[in-house]
């Protein structure tokens, strides 16, 4: 595809420009996906990848979006070798269905235990997802460019119709004074034996407790810094992280550390923006951004909201 023959430029490559970009191919539209960083530089990449609404409003539209996307891994997780997608059991620590949305109530053979709400959900390996996302696109004849955006106009010259699925980066290209991040610190041990996710959010800290058992190991969170912009590890946050995780599940705290990981998540004050507006020089510009910590798991979603929008 050269210069000008792509009815739609989608602005970002992680899982909600990918999804985006995957739903408006499949229905025929000519598709060119512009990012600066591929996909396995993504904030999504780095994501524990649990599905639940977790920091993401508004709340009014989240429940249909989140659902809407469960479906789809639901399926997927058919072929989780595939997908990357599993649907594998856990408990969410002090969670009760009365704390929740109508959509909790959707949640099949989910109930309420001693420790909290127990379910199985979708586990998502995100490496795994987002090459299997990148070539079912280009299966279906998108194209992906690794291209440093500058400006919307910029991606407008080559399509009639430009979608911003830039996340943080929408901070600036938009430009987003709301766009915050929320920094996200994991660790990575070798699996002791932990075949069961767990989740425990304070809502009076920034710290959370989780692992998931991945097919990489065992990923231990977490914490959910507002406004913080470092991306490099930090050893007392990686260790407390251990301790919270070990409180829960004893043997984590032996286990041998593989990695550390960390992430900004792409927060925005008033929540997901998913719109349509003109743009200066001509075309449509469809903004689909500001998921926060909930991207993978109202990813579907929330493109099939901003697929409407392009028509």
């Amino acid at each position: 595809m050269s210069g000008g023959t792509a009815d739609v430029v989608v602005v970002g490559r992680g899982v909600s420009g990918l999804a985006t970009a995957l739903v408006l191919t499949e229905r025929g539209h000519r598709v060119r996906v512009w990012s600066r960083d591929p996909a396995a530089a993504t904030t999504s990449a780095v994501a524990g990848a649990l599905w639940w609404p977790y920091r993401i409003e508004p709340e009014a539209l989240v429940g249909d979006w989140a659902l809407e996307t469960l479906r789809v891994y639901e399926e997927l997780a058919e072929s989780p070798g595939e997908t990357g997608v599993r649907m594998v059991a856990g408990t969410h620590g002090g969670e009760r269905f009365s704390s929740l949305g109508p959509w909790a109530a959707r949640l099949a053979g989910a109930s309420e235990v001693a420790g909290g709400l127990r379910v199985t959900l979708p586990l998502i390996d995100m490496p795994v997802h987002l090459g299997w996302l990148e070539r079912r696109l280009e299966a279906a004849g998108g194209v992906l460019e690794q291209r440093t955006v500058h400006s919307f106009e910029e991606a407008a010259a080559e399509a009639p119709v430009v979608v911003d699925c830039a996340g943080l980066g929408a901070r600036a290209l938009v430009p987003d004074p709301g766009m915050r991040p929320v920094r996200g610190q994991l660790v990575v041990v070798e699996n002791p034996g932990v075949h069961e996710w767990f989740a425990e959010a304070d809502p009076a800290s920034s710290a959370t407790t989780y692992f998931f058992p991945q097919p990489g190991g065992l990923v231990l969170g977490g914490t959910a810094e507002a406004d913080d912009w470092r991306m490099d590890p930090d050893p007392r946050t990686a260790e407390a992280i251990v301790a919270r995780c070990a409180r829960v599940r004893p043997e984590i705290a032996g286990a041998r550390v593989i990695a550390h990981r960390v992430g900004l998540r792409p927060s925005r004050d008033t929540g997901v923006r998913i719109d349509a507006e003109e743009l200066p020089g001509g075309g449509l510009l469809v903004h689909n951004y500001g998921h926060g910590g909930a991207g993978v798991t109202v990813a579907w979603g929330c493109a099939e909201a901003a697929a409407r929008l392009v028509g």
